[in-house]
């Protein structure tokens, strides 16, 4: 049967410059093979799936694939299925809207301009990252591990370790190589820059490493970390996806109660029906 489908645009500062996902609604009675085949056939970093939750404080139940897996949680496809879930129609129960997927239940809000945030979740695994890995996802990105001034677990669900260099030229330069690490690169920017850091993403695929355009949970676990340790406050921006023609914006903030809100533009492209 028909399900409404929506190709939303995140973290967008104009047309097609942010991180793109395909979200279905009334995804209830597909497979998780149906699931998986079409994420395949579409080939966005992620494809989203809408369902009746099972937890009776949520909105809606998320599953997040990958073309070649399924993710716990994913922070582009958070905002981007919220976006569309609202535009459809949907209304949450409470003030703030619940989604439920992989790591439990995820908290978004609505800010006085309208764009979408949600709370950071919890870091899964952090702390420092053994010498061999550290060595493997250096090489991943073609970059010697001397130049990495620091190196942290930063995994919210998808995996992510975290790589600090020292200038904008060292990020720029960094070129995929086949591996199985999630590493997000990043380096702090001058003052009077619009965004306090600038920010990476590879990951594997289908035997390659490819890079994502803007990536809410990297944002996410970074600003976990780096407000923990006082290496940057709040509110903050983090910028994405330059190397591949992308301006993609990430709007950190941390409210009074110490939870982290990540959010930023999300913009319909594509609306329509798929037949599943």
């Amino acid at each position: 049967m028909p399900r409404p489908i929506f190709e939303v645009d995140v973290f967008d500062t104009g047309p097609f410059s942010g991180n793109p996902v395909a979200v279905v609604l009334e995804a209830d009675g597909l497979s998780d093979e149906e699931m998986q085949r079409f994420a395949h056939w579409m080939n966005f970093s992620e494809t989203t799936f809408v369902l009746t939750p099972t937890d009776p404080s949520a909105d809606y139940r998320l599953r997040i694939f990958t073309p070649s897996f399924e993710l716990p949680f994913a922070g582009h496809p958070t905002l981007g299925s919220a976006h569309a879930w609202r535009e459809a129609g949907g209304r949450p129960k409470g003030g703030d809207l619940v989604q439920e997927c992989g790591v439990g239940l995820v908290t978004l809000r609505s800010s006085s301009d309208g764009q979408l945030a949600f709370e950071a979740p919890p870091l899964l695994r952090s702390g420092p990252v053994d010498p061999e890995v550290l060595s493997e996802a250096c090489r991943q990105v073609q970059l010697d591990p001397a130049s990495v001034l620091r190196a942290e677990w930063v995994d919210n669900g998808p995996g992510w370790i975290a790589l600090e260099v020292g200038s904008l030229d060292q990020l720029l330069a960094l070129e995929a190589a086949p591996g199985e690490c999630k590493v997000g690169a990043f380096t702090r920017l001058p003052d009077d820059d619009e965004a306090a850091i600038e920010v990476r993403a590879f990951f594997p695929k289908d035997g390659v490493t490819v890079e994502d355009p803007v990536t809410g949970s990297l944002n996410a676990s970074l600003a976990c970390w780096m407000l923990r340790d006082g290496a940057l406050t709040a509110p903050y921006r983090s910028r994405q996806g330059t190397v591949l023609g992308r301006h993609g914006l990430v709007e950190v903030d941390q409210d009074a109660a110490g939870a982290i809100w990540v959010g930023g533009a999300t913009t319909t492209r594509i609306r329509g029906a798929v037949e599943l």
